[in-house]
């Protein structure tokens, strides 16, 4: 009798804790205590739950450990043990006294673990299955009575309605969920502005419940559903379109897009590789593990196809509810996303009937009084008709002395130039160019919008001088930035191993048995020298820092040089001259300066012929500047060479390697000065000038 009150009373509490709403681990754990200290002759108790993969996980058991292995460890799988196989299929429990009589059980497992004799039981309620129970030994068979298999099914019953109720709560909490994310993004899609971030929202909501961040949208043609038209990818994805679109083919996955399309419903795969649409080997080498496409739908027509990819180190199994809420979310998303592609669409008429009406009204609106930068109008024969009086007109000529000229009579510098072809080419082609150009009068660039009306063409000049200069520069120093930063990177990493490549040939040098090699040592010494002096100048680009600058003569510098200077010339057979005149110290980095002037006499020296005279030249220009020039007698500079000048990397020397100038530039800059450049046939001059108030 007190054995069955024990019963009843642990069967009580097991009741009382159900009713209490503790988490389903612990209502598991007491139920695995209390069925240990009713079969006290067996050795372990074990609760496997069900795995979306079929298999049932350990979930919670006494002891903790079992062979040094721990329960959560402990996988069931039916298609081996055939004895779970059979449990779960009748749902039934079964006892083996003596597992060596018994061929079901998986025989690693009763290797394993040395069993033998096992007790295998459902957890069921209502015919559904919520995992199983396993009882055995590892020493004495337990000998069970067909009472106490039924007092363990006592307890297993409760262990059932423990999961049931859990699964209840689960599901009531998982509704709540779905519910408020549905709210969440309902409320949040009618306040995107463009359609790709309606797309991104609907891939923010999707990551959130399928654990995915590798999501596209393959919108499919308007006319042909069976092309995609774009992809859109969601930005937390790490693949890039074009990436998307190669693993897209690669996968071969076009056969399940056209099956969600016809049957308008989510495909699920759990195991790429596994199904034979797919490119098995693709999907191993990008290691996806699986897949799933929900379709994309308004009104019956499937608008494209949303993919879901999981790779193998973040794979997810998805149970039909997260594929729902899923599919929830795509459909709640589909009438922002078609109200704003209408919007876009809208947007694009109206943008479209603005650009008709302006070239409708292009000649009622062409001559507009008041306009700052230079304007005119010519007829068909060239003549001008209207001129405004910002207009650049070359020989102090008047507007009355041009009305009715032809313009290549007024301006016969421009015919053959690009501003000559490209107005011929809008009444010719009729159509409206705008363009670049440097003009021919003066040190200024144009930018010129030229379009045809019903009577000739007319023309805006607007002067970009500022704009070309800014631009120059921000593209130097951009180019400057990167240098510095790819300086700061490779300063130890090519530095040291070359100084250890260095060394040790020193030392083999040393070597009297290596004699013969010395040449060759003393090849490779020097190579390695020649790459560390243009490292030294890639580094000297890249520095911006302004430091060690002295009160210093320029021209006590320059002078200290000439001696070298000289010698170079000569054994060029060519001339140098050195003109300078009084001038206030500067604040100069003595070394840095001879760099920039070797760098500069030198390449003065290399652009002329023997014979020629190499000047450099010092003086005061007005009151704020200090200017070095550097003038060679060489043929010039082409105009698209000059456009290039001080471009890392840039060279027109068979051996250069483009980093002289640059360094001149960025030494210049240190400095806050400026370098400019005058060239032509009869030879070039650079002006480095030193900005006094910045001394």
């Amino acid at each position: 009798m007190g054995v069955e009150q024990t019963r009843y009373s642990r069967l009580a509490n097991i009741t009382k804790i159900i009713n209490t709403k503790l988490e389903l681990r612990e209502v598991l754990e007491h139920v695995t205590k209390a069925i240990s200290e009713e079969i006290v002759q067996c050795d372990a108790v074990g609760i496997y739950l069900p795995q979306q993969d079929g298999t049932f996980k350990g979930f919670v058991g006494k002891p903790d450990f079992i062979a040094g292995i721990t329960i959560d460890k402990q996988i069931i799988d039916p298609k081996k043990d055939l004895l779970a196989k059979e449990v779960i299929e009748t749902k039934k429990p079964i006892y083996i006294p003596h597992t060596s009589k018994d061929s079901r059980p998986d025989p690693a497992v009763i290797n394993a673990f040395k069993i033998k004799s096992l007790l295998v039981l459902p957890i069921s309620y209502e015919q559904e299955l919520f995992g199983l129970v396993f009882l055995f030994d590892y020493g004495i068979p337990m000998n069970l009575t067909e009472a106490e298999i039924q007092s363990v099914e006592a307890y297993v019953n409760m262990a059932a309605v423990a999961i049931q109720n859990a699964n209840n709560l689960m599901q009531k909490e998982n509704l709540i969920t779905e519910k408020q994310l549905l709210l969440d993004i309902t409320r949040e899609l009618p306040m995107c502005s463009s359609v790709q971030e309606s797309l991104d929202t609907c891939f923010s909501y999707l990551g959130k419940v399928l654990g995915s961040h590798h999501i596209a949208a393959c919108l499919l043609g308007p006319l042909d559903k069976k092309v995609i038209k774009s992809v859109r990818l969601s930005k937390e994805s790490d693949w890039t379109e074009a990436e998307y679109q190669n693993i897209q083919m690669s996968l071969n996955y076009e056969a399940i897009i056209q099956e969600v399309i016809k049957a308008k419903n989510a495909v699920f795969i759990p195991d790429v590789c596994a199904d034979e649409r797919m490119d098995h080997d693709s999907c191993s080498h990008l290691h996806i593990e699986n897949l799933l496409m929900i379709p994309f739908i308004s009104m019956g027509e499937v608008l494209g196809v949303i993919a879901v990819v999981n790779l193998k180190e973040k794979g997810h199994y998805y149970c039909d509810s997260q594929i729902r809420i899923a599919q929830s979310i795509v459909d709640a998303t589909v009438p922002a996303f078609l109200n704003l592609q209408y919007m876009n669409q809208l947007e694009y008429i109206v943008e479209e009937r603005t650009r008709e009406l302006a070239t409708a009204n292009k000649k009622v609106t062409s001559i507009i009084e008041g306009i700052t930068d230079g304007f005119f109008t010519l007829d068909k024969e060239w003549k001008f008709t209207y001129i405004n009086k910002h207009q650049f007109l070359p020989k102090n000529k008047t507007i009355e002395d041009v009305i009715g000229k032809n313009i290549w009579e007024i301006y016969p510098e421009v015919i053959g130039t690009t501003m000559y072809k490209e107005f011929h080419r809008v009444l010719s082609e009729q159509i409206s160019i705008q363009f670049e150009t440097p003009s021919v009068y003066e040190d200024y660039w144009h930018e010129i919008v030229a379009y045809p009306y019903d009577d000739g063409l007319c023309c805006l000049f607007k002067n970009v001088t500022d704009k070309k200069k800014y631009e120059k520069e921000l593209k130097r120093l951009s180019s400057l930035d990167l240098i510095g930063q790819m300086a700061a990177g490779i300063s130890h990493e090519i530095r040291n191993p070359m100084t250890t490549v260095r060394g040790f040939l020193q030392l083999l040098k040393k070597e009297d048995r290596f004699d013969q090699y010395n040449h060759y040592f003393n090849l490779m010494i020097e190579e390695l020298d020649r790459a560390n002096s243009i490292i030294t100048e890639f580094l000297s680009m890249g520095n911006t820092r302004t430091s060690d600058l002295q009160m210093q003569d320029l021209n006590a510098l320059i002078h200290d040089m000439t001696p070298l200077i000289k010698v170079d010339a000569f054994s060029q057979n060519k001339i140098i001259k050195i003109h300078t005149t009084p001038i206030p110290e500067l604040l100069l980095n003595r070394n840095e300066i001879r760099q920039l002037l070797i760098n500069l006499y030198r390449n003065g020296l290399e652009a002329m012929s023997e014979g020629q005279t190499l000047t450099i030249k010092t003086y005061k220009e007005g009151n704020d500047n200090v200017v070095l020039t550097v003038q060679d007698q060489g043929t010039g500079i082409e105009p698209e060479i000059l456009e290039k000048l001080g471009t890392p990397f840039f060279t027109t020397k068979d051996n250069g390697t483009g980093l002289g100038l640059g360094v001149c530039y960025a030494i210049a800059a240190r400095h806050h000065a400026k370098i400019e450049t005058q060239t032509g046939p009869e030879g070039t001059t650079f002006f480095i000038k030193f900005h006094l108030s910045n001394q």
